[in-house]
């Protein structure tokens, strides 16, 4: 017999929410300005810790720890919200696609087992953020099932496609999984920029409870902007490459992107692409983005991850790293607290995070509307049978 869930009543104005698989805590920086109040964190990684907390203090519980010691009895009471960037590792493009089925990627089902130990004090409102793999992965498979493991919860689920360039100048398409108590009003436009037909395949599951909230359309996606977050340095900073380095440099790439570096160069205008290094027929080669946006930021492990920045114009050319400063910046955490931190520490903090403005567009136009009911119809979410 289905059961309908109750649902706590939220009188006050700041939001209680859990932080999973947390990070550097970028999350948090875009779910506070939303009314957002983090009272419970978690990671893995001790050097995330450090530079979380370095940020944001220590007014909260943080359990450091695998995912999988955590259970429903070690989190605050009256909880209204839980966000959970689950690892990325076995849905991303490069990695081996194992899927939920993979270690990593796994974790989401401990996550999903704290909320069933919460009973019915689970939070009203879920959200979780992955790669697009994600939709494709195990041909949708692995979606299908996220999704019935939310349902299974009483949890009615809405699938979003949001690219981080649209709010910075930074390539970082992701999806954002929200699983709502309540019944949400329903958008009347199935395909939209928010859910492209290429996400539909969830929404046309009939074994799955989904539902389409209606929501604002998100800013255009940006062609520009890479050289308003490059951190300044004079020409003789020791950070640009040696010329031997550069010449190394432009010797791998295309004719094709030598040419069209070289047009850039009797620009008389300075300009900036970012460039990463790639693996071609065995051939290790560069590879310049055409656009004024950075590629996707990605965890500092190994050389084929990290980026340089390439400046171009007025006779010159000069290569360099990106540095912590511009990966801050292209997050979207400008302020975030990089004081008396490793640079390998930054990059990896960063690169394995979300976009911070992205995060805040979805807690102020849909997470926080939700939780308060202004997006709900008078219905509850009916738990599944199982």
């Amino acid at each position: 017999m289905n059961q309908v869930l109750p649902l706590p009543s939220l009188s006050r104005t700041t939001m209680r929410a859990a932080e999973f698989f947390a990070g550097i805590g970028l999350a948090r920086a875009g779910l506070e300005p939303a009314g957002f109040k983090i009272v419970w964190a978690n990671d893995f990684e001790p050097a995330k810790k450090e530079m979380y907390e370095g940020n944001f203090g220590t007014d909260h519980d943080f359990a450091l720890g695998d995912v999988a010691e955590v259970s429903g009895a070690n989190l605050p009471e009256d909880l209204d919200f839980a966000w959970a960037s689950f690892p990325c590792t076995d849905l991303s493009l490069a990695g081996d696609r194992r899927g939920l089925a993979g270690k990593e990627s796994g974790t989401f089902f401990h996550f999903t087992r704290i909320m069933a130990e919460l009973g019915d004090n689970k939070p009203r409102v879920v959200a979780l953020e992955n790669v697009n793999g994600l939709a494709t992965s195990h041909g949708g498979d692995d979606m299908a099932a996220l999704v019935r493991e939310l349902n299974a919860l009483g949890y009615s689920v809405d699938v979003l496609a949001l690219d981080g360039r649209r709010f910075v100048p930074q390539s970082r398409p992701r999806i954002f999984v929200v699983g709502s108590l309540d019944v949400p009003l329903e958008d009347p436009a199935a395909v939209s920029v928010l859910r492209p037909e290429w996400l539909q395949g969830v929404f046309q599951d009939d074994t799955l409870i989904t539902h389409r909230a209606a929501l604002p359309e998100p800013p255009a996606m940006l062609t520009v902007g890479l050289a308003d977050v490059v951190e300044s340095m004079g020409t003789r900073d020791d950070r640009w490459w040696e010329p031997e380095r550069k010449e190394k440099f432009l010797g791998s790439l295309s004719a094709v992107q030598l040419e069209r570096l070289n047009t850039m160069k009797d620009n008389g205008r300075v300009s900036y692409r970012t460039a990463y290094r790639r693996t071609r027929a065995g051939v290790p080669v560069w590879e310049i983005r055409a656009d004024e946006i950075s590629g996707c930021l990605r965890t500092a492990r190994g050389g084929s991850s990290k980026q340089a920045v390439v400046m171009a114009g007025k006779g010159r050319i000069a290569v360099r790293w990106m540095t912590p400063v511009e990966y801050a910046r292209l997050m979207g955490a400008p302020d975030y607290v990089l004081k008396g931190l490793r640079d390998n520490q930054i990059l990896f903090g960063f690169g394995d995070a979300v976009v911070v403005p992205a995060v805040q567009w979805v807690a102020e136009n849909y997470l926080a509307p939700l939780i308060r009911g202004d997006l709900s119809r008078p219905e509850r979410m009916e738990k599944v049978a199982g």
